[in-house]
């Protein structure tokens, strides 16, 4: 199955460390306190989880936006 048709891309923890820059134990805290998007199952009853690719870049741009309205805030001290 070619889930790259379907929504996107989907990575794994290892790619996820690489392209977010947090480590594992760091990523699961925050999906446990809601600061993170969670994974999700890759097959039914399986142990492997995975995230859409798309779903990482919208967190990643919501960060940098973010980060540009704090930095104007402090600007404006």
């Amino acid at each position: 199955m070619d889930h790259s048709t379907m929504k996107g891309r989907i990575i794994r923890m290892r790619d996820l460390i690489e392209k977010v820059g947090y480590a594992e134990s760091t990523i699961y805290a925050l999906v446990k306190d809601g600061k993170f998007p969670a994974p999700f199952k890759l097959t039914p009853g399986g142990r492997a989880n995975g995230w859409f690719e798309h779903t990482i870049d919208e967190y990643l741009q919501e960060r940098e936006h973010e980060k540009m309205l704090s930095e104007q805030q402090i600007a404006k001290l």
